[in-house]
């Protein structure tokens, strides 16, 4: 097994580059995953932000769904990621997301966040079109809320954000998520 962790990045829509990006800086090997062979080998997976619709239709019409119900593994969900991994999409994590619950493009804001176990302060959260947590099980751990809706949100080996860590220059969420891939390798 090689030294750097494997990550995948759905790459059917959405800014899956810009994720690539900041995994390769902190020296993990990115694959971009299209079809249901793609996960093969993986150690954790990203499912970047964009348009969860297209989104959808691409994980359908890819047969990309059940794979992605039995991947076992860490996965990332930011943004639409976040709406992927609801109920009502993938029923990864027992949260029910709301799509745009922040408003439309013209409603994106920046926030500082508080994240339990990441040091150096507040992590500067990107929010475009965002979704919030609207609805969530007894298992899932809230992380982060803006104005009392969870933004952040973490059950088991999944990691779901409602904003984008990949526009800016803090790389500590997928620094964590990384950990947490090198965790779930070695047994942890």
């Amino acid at each position: 097994m090689s030294a750097a962790p494997v990550v995948g990045v759905l790459a059917l829509q959405g800014d899956f580059e810009a994720h690539a990006r900041v995994l390769r800086a902190l020296g993990a090997e990115v694959r971009e995953v299209r079809v249901p062979a793609d996960l093969e080998g993986l150690d954790g997976l990203v499912m970047p932000g964009g348009e969860s619709t297209t989104m959808t239709l691409g994980i359908e019409r890819e047969g990309l769904a059940e794979p992605l119900r039995a991947f076992g593994k860490p996965i990332f969900g930011t943004c639409a990621g976040l709406i992927m991994l609801d109920r009502a999409h993938l029923g990864l994590m027992d949260i029910t997301a709301e799509r745009n619950a922040f408003g439309r493009q013209l409603h994106s804001f920046e926030e500082d966040l508080p994240f339990p176990g990441i040091e150096g302060g507040p992590v500067r959260a990107v929010f475009i079109r965002a979704p919030w947590i609207a609805s969530h099980g007894p298992d899932v751990e809230v992380l982060a809320a803006v104005d009392g809706h969870p933004v952040a949100a973490r059950q088991g080996h999944l990691l779901a954000i409602s904003f984008h860590p990949e526009l800016g220059d803090d790389d500590r969420l997928h620094r964590a998520f990384l950990e947490q891939v090198r965790a779930s390798r070695n047994g942890g």
